[in-house]
């Protein structure tokens, strides 16, 4: 039987509040533009500063993602990428000397098809620490939240502005943060938020007992700041998924140097999206 041990998401966010930082949480789409690509993002997240990683599963019918992150999830399905090739990257990247916590960022039908239990046991043995499964209601999650907790991965819930009531329920259940969404709608990089969202994010902390991080529009160091003393990290996603279309087109993958070149670019656009301490944590 498979021992269950303290989970690193827990580990980091008592190291960054202990020191009045600021979590900085990359999304990256796996597969795009391919596999081994990939396995070098994730190292140059890190070694942007990164404390944290999601790692995206391409979908078909993406319902939680803007464009940008679609597109990423159309060119990494041309190569036929899988749930399970996903997962087989964190055990890749650890291999290349990754050592920051990896969540996976999944849609529910995938995981199901393959078998929850199998599912899991697969998340526990590439080393994840959380999953993140956007279109999971809470009011469904009760197997999953249980085989999650068994195989010690965080089950991390998604929590848009809604009632108080609805809030306390899901923050009440959370596991290794709160995904707090900052603007209605679909992923994507945006000027504004909400005109609530200090008043969420100050009930979304009232009610839970791990971290809050919000997502959803973040794309610069300035909105980044600007959560930092309200919030216990930022997640950026479609401006990072950006800058790989970018720097990393398909063309750009037979050519050493024009690679090296665009890793470069998007460890230095990482590196800049990180908070300054912040000096009200």
């Amino acid at each position: 039987m498979s021992t269950v041990t303290a989970n690193a998401i827990d580990t980091v966010f008592a190291e960054l509040g202990a020191k009045g930082e600021t979590a900085l949480i990359p999304f990256l789409t796996m597969g795009d533009p391919d596999l081994d690509t990939s396995v070098k993002l994730i190292a140059a997240a890190e070694a942007a500063g990164a404390h944290m990683i999601e790692l995206g599963v391409p979908y078909s019918d993406p319902l939680a993602d803007g464009p940008v992150i679609q597109r990423a999830s159309e060119r990494a399905l041309r190569h036929r990428i899988s749930l399970t090739d996903c997962i087989g990257v964190a055990s890749k990247a650890r291999a290349a000397g990754v050592r920051m916590p990896f969540i996976l960022f999944t849609y529910f039908n995938p995981a199901l098809q393959l078998g929850l239990e199998r599912f899991f046991a697969l998340l526990q043995e590439h080393g994840f620490s959380g999953v993140i499964i956007p279109d999971l209601p809470l009011e469904e999650d009760a197997e999953v939240r249980g085989i999650a907790e068994r195989t010690g991965v965080h089950l991390i819930p998604l929590v848009a502005p809604t009632s108080e009531a609805r809030v306390e329920r899901i923050a009440s259940q959370a596991k290794g943060f709160v995904y707090c969404v900052s603007s209605l709608g679909v992923t994507g990089v945006r000027a504004d938020f909400h005109a609530g969202i200090d008043q969420f994010l100050a009930t979304v902390r009232r009610a839970s007992s791990v971290p809050i991080c919000v997502g959803f529009g973040i794309s610069s160091r300035e909105q980044a700041e600007r959560f930092a003393g309200v919030a216990d990290g930022v997640i950026v996603g479609s401006a990072i998924v950006r800058q790989v279309e970018t720097s990393l087109p398909p063309e750009a993958l037979a050519d050493a140097e024009r690679t090296k070149a665009g890793l470069a670019e998007v460890q230095a656009f990482i590196a800049d999206l990180k908070p300054r301490k912040s000096e009200t944590a």
